[in-house]
């Protein structure tokens, strides 16, 4: 398979902002800790200037990833400083907002991208908050568009995980429902090799498909999985391959997150008759 190289990774206008980021991100929550204990910080700046270094420079940060912590690991690179001084940094987005939020804080001041969890086994988003984006003019920005990782192991995935990984409980991943969610990989493994990728470069593809105002944020720790993410750009679906791998993620059991009350769903902002003006 043709793979994008080094320093070629295309752009997009992020919203109808302006903003232009790399066509992928790179999502860093899992450097952190999070996802079992924090990896070595040496390591993981390698990985940051490898990612820059490639012309991906959108990366995803919070003061919850660690937590605490991320934020100052990102900042070590000194980009960050880089983007205040060419006045970069001046965009507002949102996370895990349902679409009458998203407008609401639009008509305040335009917003230029909303995360959203998107993968194929999570599509929740595409009835409202896709639509609501796309009308407004506003980006999307899908995190764990690998499925937490599922799409890159599968079954191993589990097996692997330290004690202090967080994934362990999630809903998908419990041994009541993994044993049919695991088939979702076992179909997608038999595609990826028709088409001559890997697992997660197809899901990923998919993601990439959705439309050019989406940029997801894949996170690893390991420059080899970071170049396999960025080897998605070259995977091209058909409108019959899309399809296909849709019907794949159709039987999947269990809530996406851990916490849905934290999510979209449940996210609704109090009616503005319910503000107390002085």
């Amino acid at each position: 398979m043709e793979r994008t190289t080094p320093l070629q990774v295309p752009r997009i206008k992020l919203g109808s902002q302006g903003l232009e980021v790399s066509r992928i991100g790179l999502g860093c929550m899992s450097m952190s800790g999070n996802y079992g204990p924090p990896k070595p910080e040496p390591e993981m700046i390698k990985v940051l200037h490898h990612a820059i270094d490639t012309g991906v420079t959108f990366l995803d940060t919070s003061d919850i990833y660690g937590p605490l912590t991320n934020e100052i690991l990102i900042g070590k690179m000194g980009e960050l400083k880089k983007l205040v001084e060419e006045g970069k940094i001046k965009y507002i987005g949102l996370s895990e907002a349902c679409a009458s939020t998203i407008r609401r804080a639009h008509a305040v001041h335009p917003i230029t991208a909303v995360q959203m969890e998107w993968s194929l086994w999570t599509r929740d988003l595409e009835e409202e908050v896709v639509p609501t984006c796309r009308q407004l003019g506003i980006g999307v920005v899908p995190y764990s568009p690998l499925g937490r990782g599922f799409f890159s192991a599968g079954a191993k995935l589990i097996e692997n995980l330290s004690e202090d990984d967080f994934r362990k409980n999630f809903p998908r991943f419990r041994p009541e429902n993994f044993e049919l969610n695991k088939q979702v990989f076992e179909k997608l493994n038999l595609m990826a090799a028709r088409k001559g990728c890997t697992p997660s470069q197809l899901a990923l593809a998919w993601v990439l498909h959705q439309g050019d105002d989406v940029c997801p944020i894949p996170g690893t720790t390991k420059i080899e999985n970071f170049n396999e993410n960025v080897g998605a750009l070259s995977v091209k679906l058909t409108a019959e391959d899309i399809k296909e791998l849709e019907s794949y993620a159709s039987v999947v059991k269990g809530e996406r997150h851990l916490y849905m009350s934290s999510t979209w769903i449940n996210s609704e902002t109090p009616p503005l008759s319910s503000w107390k003006t002085e």
